[in-house]
């Protein structure tokens, strides 16, 4: 599934073709993806004007001049493509195509339709469902240290699970929690309640660190990932730990054929990557 870096490389490929350009046709090829798309959508779309395109957590938000917003999640394979045109021949899996007053086409593209269609106002977003409850986002002024640190309080689960919980914090997945880990240097199998203080201020600057490099390099080219632009991405090519088992970490001054260097653990059914020496 696409992380948060992967989503925000797509708005800011999408954002700089949609903003300012009206939706001059829509075209939808079938009714539902994981849920139902909005009863007449097309309708409710073509002549709008895209003021903005946002991001919430992992969700993109095509902010329209009516005050409507649609809401777009990508699933598991969801792509947003720019390109081709709406007269020539979609791709089978070419779901929901727009086209804008200028010819810019983009394409919802999504195999295994796990992706999401909804449409919401804008005064009543933050009370969606989709939204409620929902931590703060991690590269927002909201979330730091102490704030992280008051999330995690009590929590008796291991800090990789209390980091996926999304009302901890909003939009991080498996890849980001365990770079974010071992830059601060804590064990994904301590427990979330003991990531106070420095710890806390530790983690919070890493999950930062860690999220901002992955969008400076546009995201990671795992799996089914492909930017707006149809340029991968090449953040995986600078992962620390993950998917490294048997590998040294950076900075490693470790005998590997004694330590066997990052280790691979499962919890909550999905892999962990961590250094044993470097974490704690």
């Amino acid at each position: 599934m696409p992380e948060l870096p992967e989503v925000e490389t797509i708005r800011r490929g999408l954002a700089a073709r949609l903003e300012g350009r009206r939706l001059r046709r829509v075209v939808q090829r079938r009714p539902d993806l994981r849920q139902a798309m909005p009863a007449r959508l097309r309708e409710r779309l073509e002549g709008r004007r895209v003021e903005r395109l946002d991001r919430r957590a992992k969700y993109l938000l095509m902010r329209l001049d009516d005050g409507a917003v649609l809401i777009l999640h990508l699933g598991m394979s969801g792509r947003l493509l720019i390109g081709g045109q709406t007269t020539a021949p979609p791709d089978r899996h070419d779901h929901l195509i727009f086209e804008t007053d200028d010819g810019t086409v983009v394409r919802f593209n999504d195999a295994r339709r796990f992706g999401l269609v909804d449409l919401s106002s804008e005064a009543e977003l933050a009370g969606h469902k989709l939204f409620q409850g929902l931590g703060p986002e991690p590269l927002g002024n909201d979330f730091n240290g102490p704030v992280l640190a008051a999330s995690l309080a009590g929590k008796a689960t291991p800090i990789k699970a209390a980091l996926l919980d999304q009302k901890v914090v909003a939009g991080l997945g498996n890849i980001y929690v365990a770079e974010s880990l071992f830059w601060a240097g804590l064990s994904p199998k301590r427990l979330a309640r003991t990531v106070q203080g420095e710890r806390a201020e530790r983690l919070a600057q890493a999950v930062r660190r860690v999220l901002g490099e992955a969008i400076d390099a546009g995201g990671s080219t795992l799996r089914d990932y492909v930017q707006a632009s149809g340029e991968l991405g090449y953040f995986q090519h600078r992962f620390a730990v993950y998917d490294r088992a048997r590998q040294a970490c950076p900075g490693c001054d470790c005998a590997l054929a004694r330590t066997d260097g990052i280790r691979r653990i499962v919890q909550a059914g999905r892999s962990t990557f961590y250094c044993p020496r470097r974490q704690r």
